[in-house]
C-alpha cells in the first residue's frame, strides 16, 4: 500500500504579502477612526447648537409670558375699595420707562435707535406686572437687558415713587448666553457670510420692538406724535439671535439660530 504523496512546493504568505496586508489594514483603521472622530465632533457641535436653541427658546417663551401678563392688575380693579391703594399694588403701565417714570412724564420710544427713552429700548425692557397676584404682595418690575452678549434678567418689587431703572439694576442675573443681536460690525460681516438673511443691512437687530395703541389698532410706535409713549404699548415683538459656543466641526464657521416671538399685554391701558 502506497502512502499519499504530498507536494513539496506548498508555501505560506511571503513577507511582502504580509507587509502589504498590514499596510492595507492600517489604512482602513485610519479611515475608520477619522470618520469616527468627525462623527463625534459633529455630534458635539449639534448638541451644543441644540442646547443653545433650547436655552434661547426658554428665554423667549418667558419674555412673551411676562409681556402677556403686563399691566395687571390695573388701578381700575381697585375701584371697589374706597381707600386709594398704595401705588405699588397695581400697574400703571405695561412697560415702565426711564427717564421720567417717577414724575409720570413718559419719554419717546425710539425704534432701532433714537427717541428719548433709555428704556424701553432696543436691548432694554422693564415689564410691570404682578407675578403672584393672589398673595397681594405688590407688583414686580421684571427687566431684561442685553449686557455684552448676555441677556440678563432682573426682578424686584415695585416701589411707589421709585425709579424702576435704578431699582432693578443691582438685581441682574445672566439669563440667555451668547446673544449676538448687538454684535460688532466685524462679527456681523462674518455672520452674514454664512447667514446672508440675518442682520439686514449689516446692522444690529433689536431684541425688542414695540407696538403702540392707535385708532387703527396696534402699530409700530411712531418716532413722534401723541401715540408714542410707553403708556400706549400693547405688544412687544422679540427677536433673539443666539450663537453656539463652538464653531462647526467641519467648516469652522459659527452656528447661529434666530427666534421670534410676540407678547400682547393682558391689560393694556387702552
Amino acid at each position: 500500500m502506497k502512502r499519499p504523496h504530498h507536494k513539496q512546493n506548498e508555501q505560506g504568505f511571503s513577507l511582502i504579502e504580509m507587509m502589504i496586508a498590514a499596510v492595507i489594514f492600517i489604512l482602513l483603521c485610519g479611515v475608520a477612526f477619522t470618520l469616527l472622530s468627525v462623527a463625534q465632533q459633529r455630534y458635539q457641535t449639534e448638541s451644543q447648537v441644540l442646547n443653545s436653541f433650547q436655552e434661547a427658546r426658554f428665554g423667549l417663551d418667558e419674555i412673551v409670558r411676562d409681556v402677556n401678563g403686563s399691566a395687571y392688575p390695573g388701578q381700575n380693579l381697585f375701584s371697589f375699595n374706597p381707600n386709594t391703594p398704595a401705588a405699588n399694588l397695581y400697574a400703571i403701565t405695561p412697560v415702565a420707562w426711564d427717564p421720567g417714570y417717577a414724575t409720570n412724564s413718559p419719554c419717546l420710544i425710539g425704534t432701532a435707535g433714537g427717541g428719548t427713552c433709555t428704556t424701553p429700548g432696543d436691548f432694554d425692557l422693564i415689564i410691570e406686572r404682578d407675578v403672584d397676584y393672589w398673595h397681594m404682595d405688590g407688583v414686580e418690575w421684571t427687566r431684561y437687558q442685553l449686557q455684552g452678549n448676555i441677556l440678563s434678567r432682573s426682578q424686584t418689587f415695585k416701589v411707589a415713587g421709585g425709579d424702576p431703572s435704578t431699582i432693578t439694576a443691582p438685581a441682574f442675573v445672566p439669563y440667555v448666553q451668547n446673544v449676538m443681536n448687538n454684535a460688532s460690525s466685524a462679527q456681523i460681516a462674518q455672520f452674514r457670510a454664512v447667514y446672508p438673511n440675518m442682520f439686514p443691512g449689516g446692522n444690529p437687530v433689536p431684541i425688542f420692538s414695540y407696538f403702540c395703541y392707535t385708532p387703527y389698532g396696534p402699530q409700530p410706535c411712531p418716532s413722534a406724535g401723541s401715540y408714542n409713549s410707553p403708556l400706549n404699548i400693547t405688544d412687544v415683538e422679540i427677536t433673539l439671535i443666539v450663537m453656539a459656543p463652538t464653531t462647526d466641526a467641519q467648516t469652522g464657521e459659527p452656528r447661529l439660530i434666530e427666534l421670534h416671538g410676540r407678547g400682547h399685554s393682558l391689560n393694556p391701558i387702552h
